[in-house]
């Protein structure tokens, strides 16, 4: 009779037994692989939302990691604000000019170039100012650039598109500078959509509301970044909110905007009194990218971090260690079931030892004895292996829609984190060490002494 028929009947005459040992290692690999495939998710959710087309965050100086979790995530807190003349300092010369003539401020910034501006050539610098939130959701004061130069997706070439609505624009007479682009979680949870006015409040989710609103013209549509759970509001709308204002130094030398007589629009802040909290930069040329970071952190204004080489700092020092650790003990879990498979088939062995000299009795060699009982283990083995692996993707792909909408990486049922293939064969070298205890008992079993017993 063929022994893994033999190790099968045995497997299915000990069910109970059979199903507690299984049932304990399909939970321990099931564990192994959820724990696998959330390092991936992490790791694959925090380098593509560190990808969205902009290659440097420059804010001020401090924690270029804090930097990027602000600017980038929108976690935390701003380090503080820059002036608004060091973004001025990434345009040429007549782009500054024209923004002295159009807000007002001391005349000589319009007669230079930027000291940044050769850097960043045919790319771009978009502001970002922070501070105020929408409930839970951080309200960011940007330009229509932002939508426009900025790209997402695994290859991030994809533009921000709408599910609803527009991008906003720096100016129109319906809605003057008070207009606000949604993300697609923060309209999914707040329950708003376009036409609705947002009402954010000051410095914290419970600070002082502000009386000004903004008229929401765009939801935009999943992205998979933080992007989704941002308020997006027209730079100059936020910098005319009450408390927004920087105030202006006594010496400050200003030149006041031209305006038309007949214009009807509200007075915009002078560039002294304008912050930003970061900027967001575009080399033309990304080899020009180290020389401009060392420029800037070597000005003792402000610093440059690029984001993805923070990340993968976060990921090497603080995330990684924590899921490896997390792993090891799963892993201890596995090793655990492991030990209940040995104890398992080394209890039968007592129930068994007539069975075996029996078998013995009937022409079955010593060797062709230990197979069998290696072969049950095998059989947990695998069963176990095959149903936690298969367990775990189940939970993982029922949790899919949630895993998406949270970081943006889409799980499908059978994706495989990178070191997922090596647990199954794991498993099974463990199985048959843990094989080995009972194996030699059933070898080493006398038959006289077990047939007249």
């Amino acid at each position: 009779m063929n022994l893994l028929f033999i190790a099968w009947r045995n497997f299915r005459y000990r069910a109970l037994s059979s199903f507690l040992t299984t049932l304990s290692l399909m939970l321990g690999v099931g564990l192994v692989v959820m724990v696998m495939a959330i390092y991936g998710i992490i790791s694959e959710a925090f380098v593509r939302n560190a990808a969205v087309g902009y290659n440097l965050v420059v804010g001020p100086r401090g924690s270029a990691l804090q930097l990027t979790l602000n600017s980038v995530y929108y976690l935390s807190q701003p380090i503080e604000n820059l002036p608004f003349t060091e973004y001025m300092e990434f345009f040429p010369a007549e782009e500054r000019a024209k923004m002295v003539r159009e807000f007002g401020g001391d005349p000589k910034l319009g007669e230079r170039d930027g000291v940044y501006a050769g850097f960043v050539g045919d790319g771009y610098a978009i502001p970002l100012a922070l501070g105020d939130y929408f409930g839970e959701f951080r309200v960011v004061g940007t330009i229509p650039d932002f939508f426009e130069k900025l790209r997402h997706g695994p290859e991030v070439d994809q533009p921000f598109t709408f599910s609803e609505g527009r991008a906003l624009q720096s100016y129109n007479d319906e809605n003057q500078y008070f207009e606000c682009v949604m993300g697609s979680r923060v309209a999914a949870q707040s329950g708003m959509k376009v036409g609705d006015v947002m009402k954010p409040t000051h410095g914290d989710p419970e600070g002082k509301g502000h009386g000004q609103g903004f008229t929401v013209v765009g939801v935009l549509a999943p992205t998979g970044t933080p992007n989704d759970r941002a308020v997006f509001v027209n730079l100059e709308g936020f910098y005319l909110l009450e408390g927004h204002a920087k105030p202006i130094e006594d010496d400050a030398v200003i030149k006041l905007p031209e305006r038309d007589p007949d214009d009807t629009r509200p007075p915009l802040l002078m560039i002294p009194e304008r912050e930003v909290t970061s900027i967001l930069v575009r080399n033309g040329n990304i080899m020009h990218a180290p020389g401009m970071q060392n420029r800037i952190n070597e000005s003792g204004r402000a610093q440059a971090a690029a984001p993805i080489g923070e990340i993968n700092k976060l990921m090497s020092v603080i995330v990684g260690p924590l899921l490896s650790a997390l792993l090891v003990i799963t892993l201890i879990t596995c090793v655990v079931a492991a030990f209940g498979v040995l104890v398992a088939i080394y209890n039968s062995m007592n129930d068994r030892r007539r069975d075996i000299a029996v078998m013995r009795a009937l022409g079955a060699r010593r060797g062709s004895v230990t197979w069998v009982i290696l072969f049950e283990s095998l059989i947990i083995a695998i069963i176990g292996g095959a149903a936690g692996w298969l367990l775990a993707h189940v939970a993982i792909y029922s949790a899919g829609t949630f895993i998406e909408q949270q970081t943006g990486v889409q799980v499908g049922l059978f994706s495989v984190s990178q070191f997922e293939w090596l647990l199954l064969p794991f498993v099974l070298v463990l199985s048959l060490m843990a094989g080995i205890v009972p194996a030699m008992a059933a070898y080493r079993t006398d038959v006289g002494s077990n047939l007249s017993a």
